[in-house]
C-alpha cells in the first residue's frame, strides 16, 4: 500500500527522496523493502514506554509546582536554577517545557502587540528648484579611533545641488535648525513653498527644529524607520562624497580640516561635477536654468553630425531633453497600475 502511493507520488513528478521524507521512511527502507516484496507499513515504533517516562502522579506534582501562585509567572528557564538553589530538582528544563505544551499551557502571558502598518512617504514631485529639499548627517571619522565629526547637508531634489551644509563637533537639533534657517534665507524660501524630507533621527525630529519649520513655513516629510531608501538623494550624495579619490579614509585631522575638505568637495560638485541624474550638467547650471540652454546645443551637435553621415545612425539621436520633473518616493508602479484601472 505505501509503495504503492511512493510509486505514484513519483509517476506524477515527485523527487522519490521527497516523498520519502515526507512519508518519514529512509530511500534505503523503500528499497529494502522492494527487495523483500512488501507492500505495508511496517513500521510499528517503540513497543514499550521508555523507562524514564514521568508517571501521571508525577506529572501532576511538577504541574502543580509549575503552576503555583509564587512560580507561575516563571518559565521553565528562569525557575529550574531558583529550585536548584532550594535544593529541588523535578526534571529536566526540556521536559518542563513539554509537559507545559502538552497541557497547553505553554502560551504568552499577554497580547503581542499588533504589527503596525509603516506606510510609504507621500510623493512629491519638484518640478523647479526650491521646491523638495533633502537633508541627513552623516559620520566624519576624526583623529581619534572612535571620535567623528557631523556633516549636516541639504540638498536641492530637483537640481542636486548642495544648498546648505555645516561640520559641527556634535550632533543636535539647534545646529540643524541653525542651518535650515540660514540656507532658507540665502535661497530666499517663501513661506508654504518648500517640502523638507528627512529621515527619523532625533536631530530631525527634535523640537528646536519642528519649531523653526513651523515658523519659516516649511512642510516636513520624513522617511519609514530604518529605511533608508525611503531618503535616496542624500544616501547617494553622501556615497559620492565618501568615494572621492581624496577623501581621507583614515579620518580628518582636526575640525578645521574636515570643514575645508568639505568646502572644496561642494564647490567640486556644484559647479564642475555632471551628474548623471539630470543629463549630465552641473548641479548649479541646473539650478539657475541654465540646462535647458546647454542641452539644446547639445541636441543641435547631435543633430548635426547625423545629418552629415546618416549612415552611421540606426536610430534616433541621444536624449538631450531636459528632466522636467523629479518625484521623492515615487509610489511603486503595480500600485499605480491598480489605482489606474
Amino acid at each position: 500500500m505505501i509503495l504503492g502511493l511512493l510509486d505514484e507520488a513519483v509517476g506524477a513528478g515527485a523527487r522519490q527522496s521527497r516523498a520519502c521524507a515526507i512519508l518519514g521512511l529512509p530511500a534505503r527502507t523503500v528499497q529494502r523493502w522492494r527487495c523483500a516484496g512488501i507492500g505495508e507499513d511496517r513500521r510499528t515504533g517503540p513497543r514499550r514506554p521508555p523507562r524514564n517516562k514521568l508517571g501521571a502522579r508525577e506529572e501532576r506534582a511538577i504541574l502543580d509546582v509549575l503552576t503555583a501562585p509564587e512560580h507561575r509567572d516563571l518559565s521553565p528557564r528562569q525557575l529550574v536554577p531558583i529550585l536548584a538553589d532550594d535544593g529541588t530538582y523535578l526534571a529536566s528544563e526540556s521536559t518542563l517545557y513539554r509537559l507545559l505544551k502538552r497541557q497547553d499551557m505553554q502560551q504568552p502571558r499577554e497580547a503581542s502587540r499588533a504589527p503596525r502598518a509603516r506606510h510609504r512617504p507621500a510623493a512629491h514631485c519638484a518640478r523647479c528648484p526650491n521646491q523638495v529639499w533633502s537633508w541627513d548627517i552623516t559620520y566624519l571619522r576624526g583623529p581619534i579611533l572612535g571620535s567623528f565629526y557631523y556633516l549636516y547637508m541639504v540638498e536641492d531634489v530637483f537640481s542636486r545641488k548642495i544648498v546648505g551644509w555645516a561640520v559641527h563637533e556634535t550632533e543636535c537639533n539647534e545646529h540643524a535648525a541653525r542651518l535650515l534657517e540660514e540656507t532658507c534665507a540665502k535661497e530666499g524660501i517663501a513661506r508654504d513653498r518648500l517640502v523638507l524630507h528627512a529621515d527619523n533621527g532625533s536631530p530631525m525630529k527634535g523640537a528646536t527644529i519642528l519649531a523653526t519649520l513651523q515658523r519659516l513655513g516649511v512642510a516636513t516629510s520624513f522617511s519609514r524607520p530604518r529605511v533608508s531608501d525611503d531618503n535616496p538623494y542624500s544616501e547617494a550624495l553622501f556615497r559620492t562624497l565618501k568615494y572621492r579619490p581624496e577623501f581621507p579614509g583614515r579620518g580628518f585631522g582636526s575640525l578645521h580640516d574636515a570643514h575645508a575638505w568639505v568646502c572644496a568637495f561642494v564647490t567640486w560638485y556644484n559647479t564642475e561635477h555632471r551628474h548623471s541624474g539630470i543629463r549630465f550638467v552641473t548641479p548649479e547650471q541646473r539650478h539657475a536654468g541654465r540646462d535647458r540652454e546647454l542641452l539644446a546645443a547639445r541636441h543641435r551637435v547631435y543633430v548635426a553630425a547625423r545629418e552629415r553621415r546618416p549612415e552611421r545612425w540606426s536610430g534616433t539621436t541621444r536624449n538631450w531633453s531636459p528632466v522636467e520633473q523629479v518625484v521623492l518616493n515615487p509610489a511603486p508602479v503595480a500600485a499605480e497600475m491598480a489605482t489606474t484601472q
